[in-house]
């Protein structure tokens, strides 16, 4: 049985692989260190949320035998609607991965320092970063081999050994399971809370995520019959990501001072309290972390380039690895001189914002066509389900927008 399960394990670890970047462990250990255990009932919404709507992606793409992005091209007749749903897309998405690939890298690298030390050359006049083209070569290698199932079993094992390594380290600092308890299941909003929950969540229901589980489904799985595998799949992995994320707030919750800005912060400072392996297990979470981002990035928005604009070909086609080589090179770039693209992160934010609502809106729409999905079309519950986290993503799109301008 258990021999059966893990056979049929893959995508939805890839999904966990994705959310559970150095954003998403610098955020979570923020929100430990500033609001305790308190905001823990944040990630246990979002959690529920992304098993939802990944359930629908990943439904889609076993039954349809297409990305969703491929599907949101066929399904959507009116010419001007799906350009402008195209653009969004696109620009989100792959201009997005393209920005956010160089803080995967970035993340990588301080998981690495943290026990290593830095490895910075000048050049010309230049600091580089020897460590941003170190990870980028394995990142590259494992793409560049175009082999899923191999790309799967690669990221599977990074993501167990993240999960290990960031709960071992939870585990560590004794929490007090009746306070992790209340902060599961008694939802608190402490004094500016607000942003930083709008952010727990932001980072977990990440609209290339729906895009990448459908594409990757559809690798693994071709019938109906394998529905059951793939939402077992997809509830394991996200609860196991999810695991993550608490395991990441509990540990900073357990440090006494505001003075951590990141993962580095927490692995140091941890050290006198819990002893030098804290930091290993944290350094090592982080650097697995950065990788399995630094891959998955790339990886999405060249499934999404494909399906908008109808490419032919497969993991080794020229023009699906253009688009990752593209990305990753402009991380290993960014990173290694230690160059923060602003301005492109901030147009990333807003276009994020806008998708998600839009992207959950279209996905929900999708899910209710008998023409594309048959009797596998959502049920009145999932439908329920799904507006409600509509709602709520409008709410989280307006919010981040309004963030990233600074009206508020």
């Amino acid at each position: 049985m258990i021999k059966n399960w893990l056979k049929n394990i893959g995508p939805g670890t890839l999904v966990a692989a994705a959310f559970i970047g150095p954003g998403t462990v610098t955020l979570c250990t923020l929100a430990g260190v500033n609001f305790g255990v308190n905001l823990l009932w944040a990630m246990l919404v979002s959690i529920v949320a992304t098993i939802i709507l990944q359930e629908m992606a990943a439904r889609l793409g076993i039954i349809s035998q297409k990305g969703l992005s491929e599907v949101i091209r066929k399904e959507i007749n009116n010419r001007l609607l799906r350009r402008v749903i195209t653009v969004l897309i696109l620009s989100a998405i792959v201009i997005g991965n393209a920005s956010y690939e160089a803080g995967n890298i970035s993340g990588g690298i301080l998981g690495l320092e943290t026990v290593f030390g830095k490895m910075i050359f000048e050049i010309g006049g230049f600091s580089v970063n020897f460590m941003s083209f170190f990870i980028g070569v394995i990142a590259f290698v494992l793409l560049f081999i175009g082999n899923y199932k191999f790309l799967e079993k690669t990221l599977i094992s990074l993501v167990l050994l993240m999960s290990f390594s960031f709960l071992i380290t939870g585990l560590i600092t004794k929490p007090n399971v009746l306070e992790i308890l209340k902060g599961l299941f008694i939802p608190k909003f402490p004094e500016d809370s607000l942003l930083t929950i709008i952010g727990l969540i932001g980072t977990t229901v990440v609209p290339y995520n729906l895009f990448l589980h459908a594409s990757l489904v559809k690798e693994k799985w071709k019938s109906a019959e394998d529905l059951t595998y793939a939402r077992k799949d997809t509830i394991v992995s996200i609860i196991l990501g999810g695991l993550v994320s608490i395991a990441i707030i509990i540990s900073a919750a357990s440090i006494q001072t505001n003075n951590i800005g990141s993962i580095t912060d927490l692995a140091k400072s941890l050290v006198p309290l819990y002893g030098e392996f804290a930091k290993y297990f944290l350094s090592l979470g982080m650097f697995a972390a950065g990788i399995t981002s630094a891959i998955t990035a790339p990886l999405a928005a060249a499934y999404v380039a494909k399906g908008c604009l109808g490419w032919d070909g497969g993991l080794k086609s020229y023009k699906f690895r253009l688009v990752w080589i593209f990305i990753l090179a402009l991380g290993v770039l960014f990173s290694s001189f230690g160059i923060q693209p602003i301005e492109i992160i901030k147009f990333a934010q807003i276009t994020n914002g806008m998708l998600l609502p839009v992207i959950a809106g279209v996905l929900l729409w999708i899910m209710n066509k008998k023409s594309v999905l048959g009797k596998y079309s959502n049920t009145k519950i999932q439908n329920l389900l799904g507006f409600f986290i509509l709602a709520f993503s409008i709410f989280l799109g307006v919010k981040s927008i309004l963030k990233v301008l600074n009206v508020f």
